[in-house]
């Protein structure tokens, strides 16, 4: 039978409705972010430039990194840095030598030229690129012997490598060039000396380059090397006297101190909407591998406006403040979630809102830290919450790790003094025990409002001292002790599949709660010897009131208040199945002739179980029925009854709305047949020894246990068989 999943008409389909809740969450979590909405009430509207017309006093002691001092030393810092240039690089040398070694063969070659006139190799003289000579200068050079020449030629070469072999920069490029005369050989006449100077000067050119790589690395280092310049302020102490003109460091700290308004700048939106959007992705992330927490629609909106409402109330209450950020109870919120649904959500949904309390705030690492770790901690200690002491516990522990991290931030610091440091560490534990405080409070006020079952409602209803257990004792204390033992089965086979143990075992003790209304039509409470009610009823009859009991018990569980998750316990444990015995009856009294029953009027109501919880009790429930009724005298025949009723129960489709696996069924087959193996061991059979004949024997020991070989079963052993009636069959 196919299932239409298109929303019906006039309803959102969920994709938007999920849609629009992200956005929403998302959108009130930015303006948290955001808007200074610290409560402190002493702003003054102050700008740069202006005069003080007060003494402004700072409201708390305060310490604090200033961004403006230190960015203005780091400045400076980097300022202060030479540029860097690379080491002498050879190469250039060379081909600078090479260029002066040209340019002299071609001076050569004008020399040597025979056709041309003194006019022409001057004129030729001055066309040599690499250097600009004088028309003396040309001259000098054409009036020189060969040899003479040649003492030149040799000394520019010999000159020019030893000033290129020195280190020579851009900025001292001229004091290399006025170095050239002193190095030319004092043995050359002074007129050749200054021809040699002219033609070297003109190639000497720098070998260490500038790198701007290397020098923006060192004003990097530089800028690095600078620690932070950090502010304190004493309470009451004057940040800024009356006449003063504000500086930005004056204005810095009066922000920090939440003294002045500052406006929102487009910096400051963007930064809260980067990290609210990766907050957002990483839980949508999560809910996108747990689809059945994200089916979840009102438990999501629940945590969405939880969310908020602690977000906002925190960024109210805790700017401006120095031991209230330390005491405030934030991780209720994370301990709530974890009560009302898991350890995963909890953890998921806690974490952006440490992380978004904390953000903007003077202390932000340390804070961010402390409502993380705690939290973290607290989550995992509390986990299923199924006593009110785990409460208190998890919220010592949130304490514990709070004080620690106050110690490892708080130690280091020179203004922190001891007395500080003591109420810093005793707010970190009114911190743990106010949020558990405030999670049992909102769990015990929210779960029945939204229809949730949590731990400690289901440890409330299993005291056996509650009004509807003690209901069924007295009026049918063998469905109660029924009860019982198949709980003790369902619950041992839970804990081994890693399924709900407690909901099981609570859900088992009020699955028969209806038979209570009319006990005597259930085997298990009739009194041997007394009459049948069902042998003088039509199997219709007898039918109706065996599955009236399922309508009884929900009428029963909303009486008395169980939770809902119990009422299911209570319609499925019977699924769909049939009253076998009752149709069988209904077939003799036709006279055989099945087509003229109704088969549906021998039908429980239903629904099939839906969890894997309510699946336990169906077959434990059957189980325990079988058992009774067949006596197995081994453990190979009480495992054979136990495949079989599973088997049975897997081919009519009961478990198909179930996710068992299996091997669950499997590690269910176990578990049944060791827990009854308990039960069903064998017993020793006492002797019969008179109280007078030895001294100190209890004349009772024998009401102790049953003798060898006695059953242990509701039903009597003066029964043959169990009547037609049970309707675990």
């Amino acid at each position: 039978m196919s299932k239409n999943n298109s929303p019906p008409q006039g309803i959102l389909p969920r994709s938007i409705v999920y849609g629009a809740l992200l956005l929403i969450t998302c959108g009130l979590s930015i303006t948290a972010l955001v808007l200074p909405i610290s409560n402190y009430s002493a702003r003054i509207p102050l700008r740069l430039g202006d005069v003080a017309v007060q003494d402004i006093l700072a409201p708390y002691e305060i310490t604090f990194e200033s961004q403006i001092l230190t960015e203005r030393q780091r400045d400076a810092a980097a300022e202060s840095v030479e540029p860097v240039y690379l080491p002498i690089d050879a190469s250039i040398a060379r081909r600078q030598v090479e260029r002066l070694r040209a340019a002299l063969d071609y001076i050569v070659s004008v020399r040597s030229d025979e056709f041309a006139s003194q006019e022409q190799k001057i004129v030729d003289l001055s066309a040599i690129e690499d250097i600009q000579l004088n028309p003396v200068s040309s001259e000098q050079i054409l009036s020189l012997n060969d040899s003479r020449w040649q003492v030149v030629y040799q000394e520019a070469i010999i000159v020019l490598e030893q000033v290129m072999r020195s280190t020579i920069r851009e900025d001292r490029l001229e004091d290399a060039r006025r170095s050239v005369p002193a190095l030319v050989s004092l043995s050359i006449p002074e007129d050749q000396a200054a021809i040699v100077a002219e033609l070297v000067s003109a190639f000497v050119t720098p070998n260490s380059l500038y790198s701007a790589d290397l020098t923006e690395q060192a004003r990097i280092e530089q800028r690095d090397a600078v620690q932070p310049i950090m502010r304190t302020f004493v309470a009451s102490e004057t940040v800024v006297e009356r006449g003063q003109v504000i500086s930005e460091e004056d204005l810095e700290a009066l922000e920090q101190l939440g003294l002045v308004q500052s406006p929102v700048r487009w910096q400051d939106i963007t930064s809260a909407s980067a990290i609210v959007l990766v907050s957002a992705a990483f839980i949508v992330l999560y809910l996108r591998h747990k689809p059945s927490q994200a089916a979840n629609l009102r438990g999501l909106v629940l945590i969405s406006i939880f969310f908020i409402l602690f977000l906002y109330s925190a960024r109210l209450i805790i700017p401006g403040r120095t031991v209230i950020p330390y005491a405030f109870p934030l991780v209720g919120f994370g301990l709530l979630l974890t009560a009302l649904f898991s350890v995963e959500i909890a953890l998921v949904f806690s974490l952006p809102l440490g992380i978004f309390v904390a953000y903007g705030m003077q202390n932000v690492h340390e804070l961010t830290l402390y409502y993380m770790l705690s939290g973290l901690v607290g989550i995992l200690i509390l986990r299923r919450a199924q006593r009110l002491t785990a409460f208190f516990w998890a919220g010592t522990s949130i304490g514990s790790v709070g004080a620690a991290i106050v110690l490892a931030y708080r130690l280091t610091s020179a203004t922190t003094d001891i007395l500080g440091l003591l109420t810093l560490v005793g707010a970190a534990y009114i911190f743990g025990l106010a949020s558990a405080g405030l999670a049992v409070l909102l769990q015990f006020i929210l779960a029945p409002l939204l229809d949730l079952t949590t731990p400690l409602q289901l440890i409330d209803v299993s005291q056996p001292d509650h009004p509807l257990l003690q209901y069924i004792l007295r009026n049918s204390p063998g469905t109660y002790q029924h009860s019982l033992q198949v709980a003790n089965l369902a619950e041992q086979a839970a804990e081994r599949i890693g399924a709900n143990a407690l909901l099981t075992r609570v859900g088992s003790l009020y699955h028969d709660a209806g038979k209570a209304q009319n006990p005597y039509y259930f085997i298990e409470n009739q009194i041997p010897g007394y009459p049948n009610p069902h042998d003088s009823l039509p199997a219709e009859d007898s039918a109706r009131i065996i599955i009236q009991h399922v309508h009884d018990g929900l009428e029963l569980a909303s009486k008395y208040r169980l939770p809902r998750r119990i009422s299911e316990f209570i319609s499925e444990h019977h699924g769909t199945l049939i009253t076998r015995y009752q149709y069988a009856k209904a077939i003799e009294e036709a006279g055989g002739n099945e087509e003229s029953i109704d088969l549906e009027f021998y039908r429980y109501p239903g629904p099939r179980p839906q969890s894997r919880e309510t699946a336990l009790l169906m077959l434990a429930d059957g189980c325990e029925a079988r058992l009774r009724a067949e006596r197995p005298t081994t453990e190979s025949e009480t495992k054979a009854i136990i495949e079989d009723l599973i088997d049975n129960r897997m081919e009519q489709g009961q478990l198909d709305d179930t996710d068992l696996t299996l091997r669950d069924l499997n590690e269910i087959l176990e578990s049944f047949v060791a827990t009854l193996r308990g039960v069903h061991h064998p017993r020793i059979e006492y002797p019969e020894i008179g109280s007078n004949d030895v001294e100190g024997i209890d004349s009772a020991v024998g009401d102790q246990a049953p003798a060898a070989g006695e059953e242990l079963t509701t039903i009597p052993s003066s029964q043959p068989k169990p009547n037609p009636q049970s309707e675990r069959k």
